[in-house]
């Protein structure tokens, strides 16, 4: 099998065409499917690349790119937030990945020594013929090659034409040595096809079990979210107890130090971080009256609450269904279409007995560049729902019923009710869904 190996050295770019050629190996990076679906990766190396040609080298500082790339304050700490040591760590994986590839062949490449955040650009050319750690023998179009580079014809082929050699050689002296050579070739011959019927079926097993499971509708619901990420920030509203008001709590700002989330919202909680579990990615869970946007920015978000979570209603207001803000206590979920349309608890029961009502959507906001899900009830009960509908196949394959096809990477929303019987949350149903 014929490899590549490549006769490289350092290379200090001093024209601009030497730069230019840079700048479009870049390019081609960035493009490739080890980059293209990132956010953080291409825009690190991309900066580093151009501060490097630029002879910014100051720039190039833990610190620094901290601040400019990720949005960091000037005086944050690189000790518990590693996000730049993490993220040059993936670039420096993936660059060798890139470069991995055969059919990548060019002449230039760049690199992200460990330890360093300067590029360095290697020139050089590829050496056609036998990598050294593949020059053993290997099958290939009918021919067996060893390592002495020389093509041999397979030994089976060899085998038979030393017998025949005997045979031709013997003919004329016995009939019993002929037929003995006759009967060692067909030895040799059951051989090659009892192994070439094991190899099958092991081949086949193992093509039947590597093969990938279908995609549950959960893994479905939740893929665009979690392509690429490593952590989902789960951000819910926190409370503070409020006898005045009808829910008996009411949301708690900034300047309060000890709040606390209900028993629903912490079942909502517990069942997302089961799902992200179940996906083999990480959540961290953050409090929205503390969430910054380049927080969002960083990594895809769940919300979870309405109206005691701010980027619940700041991200989901221009969407179809949404909560209005300006009806003073009145919690309301309403509908952009048809606006004579709107969904509210019923205040002539008691807080216990009203049925809830909740939002879940999916979609990519153009404010933190990323996927979003919303879980959030106009009550708490409605956020204990949603979470559960969220994460259920069953329910999701209600809401895929309703949309009426894939709902892998198409933009959601669904109201639902949710019956609440002495505080106890019920079964969420579907009242309308909206896709796009």
């Amino acid at each position: 099998m014929n490899r590549h190996h490549a006769t490289r050295e350092a290379w200090h770019p001093q024209t601009k065409q030497d730069q230019d050629a840079i700048l479009n190996e870049l390019n081609e990076v960035l493009a490739s499917p080890h980059f293209c679906n990132s956010k953080r990766y291409p825009t690190l190396l991309q900066y580093i690349v151009e501060n490097t040609l630029a002879g910014n080298l100051e720039r190039l500082k833990e610190r620094t790119l901290g601040v400019e790339v990720f949005d960091r304050p000037p005086t944050y700490d690189t000790n518990t937030d590693t996000v730049v040591r993490y993220t040059a760590g993936e670039v420096r994986k993936r660059l060798l990945l890139y470069y991995s590839e055969r059919s990548h062949h060019t002449g230039i490449r760049i690199s992200l020594p460990a330890g360093s955040y300067v590029a360095e650009f290697l020139h050089g050319h590829e050496d056609a013929g036998e990598d050294p750690e593949y020059r053993q023998h290997d099958l290939h179009g009918g021919e067996l090659l060893h390592s002495d580079g020389l093509d041999h014809e397979p030994e089976l082929a060899t085998h038979a034409t030393a017998k025949d050699e005997t045979v031709h050689s013997a003919r004329g002296t016995t009939s019993g040595s002929t037929s003995e050579a006759r009967r060692s070739h067909a030895r040799i011959l059951w051989a090659v096809l009892v192994i070439a019927a094991v190899c099958a079926i092991v081949l086949s097993l193992w093509l039947k079990y590597r093969a990938p499971q279908p995609q549950s509708v959960v893994d479905a619901f939740w893929a665009p979210t979690l392509r690429d990420q490593h952590t989902m920030i789960v951000c819910t509203g926190s409370s503070v107890f409020a006898p005045q008001n009808k829910s008996g709590v009411e949301t708690a700002g900034r300047d309060i130090d000890y709040t606390f989330v209900s028993m629903q919202i912490a079942s909502a909680i517990a069942q997302v971080s089961g799902a992200m579990e179940h996906s083999g990615t990480g959540t961290q869970l953050a409090s929205a009256a503390t969430t910054t946007l380049p927080d969002l920015r960083e990594h895809s978000v769940t919300l979870l609450g309405g109206y005691n979570n701010q980027w619940t209603l700041r991200l989901v207001e221009p969407l179809r269904f949404h909560f209005i803000q300006d009806q003073g206590p009145a919690e309301i979920i309403a509908d952009r279409m048809h606006p004579q349309i709107h969904w509210q608890r019923d205040d002539s029961l008691p807080y216990s007995s009203a049925d809830d009502y909740s939002l879940v959507a999916r979609f990519r906001d153009p404010t933190i560049d990323g996927w979003v899900v919303v879980l959030a009830g106009l009550g708490r009960n409605g956020t204990e729902a949603a979470a559960q509908f969220a994460t259920s196949p069953h329910y999701l394959e209600l809401l895929k019923e309703r949309i009426g096809g894939d709902i892998s990477n198409r933009n959601v929303e669904a109201v639902l009710k949710v019956s609440v019987i002495e505080g106890k949350t019920g079964a969420p149903s579907i009242l309308a869904v909206h896709s796009w």
